[in-house]
């Protein structure tokens, strides 16, 4: 059976714990990283944080999509969507 996700609470616990400092600092270094990757990402640049993965943003085409209740066909305007590549060191810890 499939664990649960790990909270913010429970990470900036880890964090801090890793760290050897204090919740507070290490809950302010998370909260440093998370808003220079959203800024970076927002303008259209990509972050790679280094042994986790890369993330970026993607633009996507106009398309066509059908409503799956009524099966209308409707175009879809452009839009932007964020991806995430996972670095290979992670799979292969994961992997073996």
């Amino acid at each position: 059976m499939a664990q649960k996700p790990m909270t913010k609470t429970q990470l900036v616990a880890a964090l801090a714990d890793e760290m050897g400092s204090d919740k507070k600092t290490a809950g302010a270094a998370l909260d440093a990283i998370t808003n220079v990757i959203t800024k970076e990402v927002a303008a259209g640049g990509a972050v790679t944080v280094p042994g986790v993965g890369k993330v970026y943003c993607r633009e996507r085409p106009a398309r066509m999509v059908r409503n799956p209740a009524t099966g209308e066909q409707i175009q879809k305007e452009a839009d932007k969507v964020v991806k995430v590549t996972i670095a290979k060191a992670l799979k292969d810890s994961v992997n073996g």
